[in-house]
């Protein structure tokens, strides 16, 4: 099946599109998607009986062959699944024009300096975002295809743990507009190295400048302005706190929120920490290449309030915790314990868990983090078989506190409640530090 056909399935669907049979409420057109452990061609069948309008299925699974008019055949699912995305996206005609998509990658602070750019168009624009992190070959197309004709403008979030991987997402949704939030030390298993991590953020600019477009610059960050530098073709719009005159205000017990003193006026906000001030400069940015008054974007951004364990503050009955157990990474998480490091408080605790997919540099990256946690001003707790391995080599196995994993840590604080702290939690996704806050 050819993808304008397609298409028209599509529409006929409402634009509903799922690849999770489990998920159905009726007339979806359904992609039955295979991965490693698992081929959605088995369900295509039982997707149409549960309510499903259409199935895309595998032109050579057992479904291709029931002769079913609600089965359409496809040579790959996931290649049709991208196709019929960019075809929807170049279809798009709001105000007349053509759909203008804002790319958005980096290593850290994709989806908070996303979320704070769609808190500040949505002042005066119909916008579409990546919901939560549907930021790779999967969830792109799906971010597309929820864009209704309504849509005055798009920002789509692309994540990378390949060398390809935002090449072929670029693909995809034609951005007109680039922003990369920064690169650091991450997913070092599928990248090599940093040059590596430079070299796949940067297929964005690539991708930018081969078609004359516009790319968000933060010139505070030496990594990214030598990027740009070494692309011609592409139009920056810089913004930063040098280059804006910014300046972050300090954070204490009574303010503990990021704020930024712009000009006269203070930029208020709900995230904590100082890394975040790219974000928001970011976000402020972007608002400003497409007219949205500074007055506007500052109220957007002081209303929004970080989920899903991001930069979030919350008080408990016994403590103040600053959970940012989303992800970590070495350059996030030296972000992070220098933000602590300069927050004022009596006593201060960092539960650290280990910092996933780093490859060979992961024991190198551990051993810098504890050293800079044990030279700072608060209690570090240190989670995790990476971490552990770290402290062996560095001689520290009997001094400092140390967990196998988080429900170790959790059994411990259950046992010996901690009180009257400001206890920040971070680590890797796949450590599941979140799980300790009930403890505290």
């Amino acid at each position: 099946m050819d993808i304008p056909a397609l298409y028209e399935r599509y529409l006929a669907c409402g634009g509903v599109v799922t690849t999770d049979s489990r998920t159905l409420k009726g007339g979806e057109l359904f992609f039955a998607l295979r991965g490693e452990n698992f081929d959605g061609n088995a369900y295509a069948l039982k997707a149409l009986d549960a309510g499903a309008r259409y199935a895309v299925v595998s032109a050579d699974s057992a479904a291709a062959r029931s002769g079913r008019a609600d089965v359409l055949p496809v040579p790959d699912t996931l290649e049709a699944l991208q196709a019929l995305a960019r075809y929807h996206r170049e279809s798009l005609r709001p105000d007349g024009r053509r759909l203008t998509v804002l790319g958005l990658t980096g290593t850290n602070g994709k989806t908070t300096t996303k979320e704070l750019i769609r808190a500040v168009l949505a002042t005066r624009y119909a916008v579409s975002a990546t919901e939560g992190n549907l930021n790779n070959d999967i969830g792109v197309p799906l971010t597309l295809l929820k864009i209704t004709p309504a849509t005055q403008l798009s920002v789509v979030e692309m994540g990378a743990n390949h060398p390809d991987d935002i090449a072929r997402l670029v693909q995809v949704c034609e951005p007109d507009l680039g922003l990369i939030t920064n690169v650091g030390c991450a997913h070092l298993l599928g990248f090599g190295n940093f040059a590596g991590v430079k070299r796949a953020k940067g297929q964005l600019y690539d991708y930018i400048a081969a078609r004359g477009g516009e790319v968000f610059l933060n010139t505070d960050d030496p990594d990214l302005s030598g990027m740009v530098a070494e692309r011609s073709g592409l139009l920056i719009l810089p913004y930063g706190l040098t280059q804006d005159h910014a300046a972050v205000l300090p954070a204490g017990p009574d303010e503990p929120f990021l704020r930024i003193k712009l000009g006269q006026r203070v930029i208020r906000t709900r995230l904590v920490g100082s890394y975040n001030a790219p974000n928001v400069m970011a976000a402020l940015a972007v608002g400003a290449r497409f007219g949205v008054p500074v007055s506007e974007a500052a109220d957007a951004i002081a209303a929004y309030v970080p989920v899903n364990n991001r930069s979030q503050m919350t008080h408990t009955e016994r403590n103040t915790l600053i959970v940012d157990a989303y992800n970590a990474n070495p350059s996030s998480m030296a972000a992070a314990l220098d933000n602590f490091a300069a927050l004022a408080a009596p006593r201060k605790i960092a539960l650290l868990g280990d910092m996933r997919e780093l490859g060979d540099e992961s024991l190198q990256e551990h051993c810098t983090i504890v050293r800079k946690a044990l030279s700072a001003d608060y209690q570090p707790v240190f989670v995790g078989e990476e971490f552990g391995k770290a402290l062996a080599v560095l001689g520290l196995a009997e001094a400092p506190a140390w967990f196998p994993d988080a429900q170790a840590l959790s059994d411990e604080l259950k046992a010996h409640p901690v009180r009257d702290a400001v206890i920040l939690i971070k680590g890797s996704r796949g450590i599941r530090m979140e799980n300790v806050v009930p403890e505290l």
